[in-house]
């Protein structure tokens, strides 16, 4: 009887054991060394789109309607204040991506 007993008592020190070090193993890191520099690209590419849809569109005008480079330079600055206005709705993303993180990491013990 004692040896059944024994046996159980191991296996249940065994599971708090693998459960405590699961608990304090290091979580792994979510985002690798480039991230900063992707979001970077992500940004500039956004802004230089904006511009150059923007462009495109008022030169497309421009030749349709000949009222060159009025509308061009317009829709240059339409283009351009699209692009910020993604730039920084890309911004507030990667905010709220690093504050669910740190919240998550205050939250363990």
């Amino acid at each position: 009887m004692s040896n059944l007993n024994d046996k159980l008592r191991l296996t249940a020190l065994g599971n708090r054991i693998q459960a405590i070090k699961k608990a304090k193993a290091p979580k792994p890191r979510a985002k690798d060394h480039h991230s900063q520099a992707h979001l970077a690209w992500r940004m500039v590419i956004e802004l230089v789109a904006g511009l150059g849809i923007g462009f495109g569109i008022g030169f497309g005008l421009d030749v349709l309607f000949g009222t060159s480079p009025w509308l061009m330079i317009l829709f240059i600055f339409l283009g351009f204040a699209a692009g910020v206005k993604t730039m920084m709705r890309s911004a507030e993303e990667v905010q709220a991506q690093q504050q669910a993180i740190l919240a998550e990491d205050n939250t363990d013990p």
